[in-house]
């Protein structure tokens, strides 16, 4: 193709897809904090507190939101920041909306793993270990066997000293369920 018929191109294309001109316009002018909070206000949509709004918990909806942002080859702190924020979010609603279905706690686990092992990989994981404990406190009255599960993931992917934090995440999550229904007894 010649320098015209590639500019036309482009051109056809950024009017018709408005993918194509979101990416384009990141690769004009990058802005990862503005396209991150995109990110994040799709997640709070999905994953609301406010049960009146009938909160739609589509993980397909998040999973494209977030294959879309990686997409933009943001920093791997920017994009652990999301997959993180995507984790807590999931896992504090389910601790603040009570039990939830099998599939809700399966695609928490994958979506806990694949975030353990970007933050390993990329050696983020001291840095986000106070959320990822936080992460795992919320999952400590759930169903299903997911805070066995959550638990296991965990020691499988970081390193052995970290192993401990496992313990520290269920006291944290005994005493903040503790708190919120302080009429149960333990």
């Amino acid at each position: 193709m010649s320098k015209e018929e590639v500019i036309n191109v482009v051109m056809e294309l950024y009017s018709a897809r408005k993918e194509a001109k979101e990416f384009l316009d990141y690769f004009a002018n990058p802005d990862e904090k503005k396209e991150l909070e995109k990110f994040k206000k799709i997640v709070l949509k999905e994953f609301d507190d406010d049960i009146s709004r009938k909160p739609k918990c589509r993980f397909s909806v998040c999973r494209k939101a977030l294959s879309d942002f990686k997409k933009l080859s943001p920093s791997a702190d920017t994009i652990a920041e999301a997959m993180v924020f995507y984790v807590e979010r999931v896992c504090e609603f389910s601790f603040y909306a009570g039990d939830l279905w099998e599939q809700y706690y399966d695609s928490t686990a994958s979506n806990f793993e694949s975030m353990l092992k970007f933050l390993v990989k990329n050696n983020l994981l001291e840095h986000m270990m106070p959320r990822v404990v936080q992460i795992m406190a919320w999952c400590w009255p759930c169903g299903y066997g997911f805070h066995d599960e959550i638990g296991d993931t965990f020691c499988e992917l970081v390193p052995p000293q970290y192993h401990g934090k496992v313990g520290e995440a269920d006291a944290l999550g005994k005493a903040q369920y503790k708190k919120m229904h302080p009429y149960l007894k333990m």
